[in-house]
């Protein structure tokens, strides 16, 4: 039986990865809305199929790899290391939108997350920030957020990647458009893929971090010329 004490820790993550959390997530596709203009995306299916080409090809090896390397810079206490992984994920976005979009979506993390807890590194790296030392990006200041409330490296990655996904989802449901019913049985279908790239973020070399396929990179930088837009990104 679950304590009470991890229930309420439970409950402090479900909070923030709930996909109505206000950081602005809701305002970006990651190029999903390019595929969706040119066809390519047209119901519950080939939005699947974009999804897992995300997972696999691009978010792994940046946002849920950056979780990764974020709680060992922790472990070890090299906090300056945890500014050059923000610095990396920020200039190995070739994307424009995609680069300002996380920019945007981090920062906003960071400023809500002092609003609910007193964590002295997200003060630092809002202060960074500020001062423009730091750019500010989704993956890290979660991975900070998460291990502050005691949160597994698994567990991290786990709810990080849902948070994603259940965004993503949501925004293809209106944009699409899809029912709702949709979206919640294509989340469930993502459970056990989510468990296989956990394994492979765990197990990925440094040398890993930043790798994506060109398709990805290509509608994230050809949204910006999209004629009529729902998404900033």
């Amino acid at each position: 039986m679950l304590t009470i004490a991890t229930n309420m820790k439970i409950l402090n993550v479900m909070q923030i990865c709930d996909s109505n959390f206000p950081v602005g997530s809701f305002n970006h596709s990651f190029g999903m809305e390019t595929y969706l203009r040119d066809g390519d995306i047209k119901d519950t299916q080939t939005l699947k199929v974009w999804l897992l080409a995300y997972l696999k090809y691009q978010f792994i090896y940046a946002d849920g790899f950056a979780i990764r390397l974020v709680y060992e810079k922790l472990k070890s206490n090299s906090i300056e290391d945890i500014w050059e992984i923000d610095r990396k994920i920020t200039v190995q976005n070739i994307s424009k939108e995609s680069r300002d979009g996380a920019k945007l979506v981090g920062q906003r993390m960071v400023k809500t997350y002092l609003e609910l807890y007193d964590i002295h590194l997200l003060k630092e790296y809002g202060e960074r920030i500020r001062k423009k030392q730091s750019f500010g990006h989704p993956s890290i200041a979660t991975a900070i957020l998460l291990n502050y409330l005691g949160i597994s490296l698994e567990d991290a990655i786990l709810y990080y990647m849902y948070s994603s996904i259940s965004t993503l989802i949501q925004n293809g449901v209106r944009a699409i458009p899809l029912g709702q019913k949709d979206g919640l049985l294509l989340m469930q279908e993502f459970f056990p893929i989510f468990e296989k790239l956990l394994n492979e973020i765990l197990n990925l070399g440094e040398e890993d971090f930043g790798l994506t396929v060109p398709g990805l990179e290509i509608s994230q930088i050809n949204h910006e010329e999209l004629i009529f837009r729902l998404f900033m990104s």
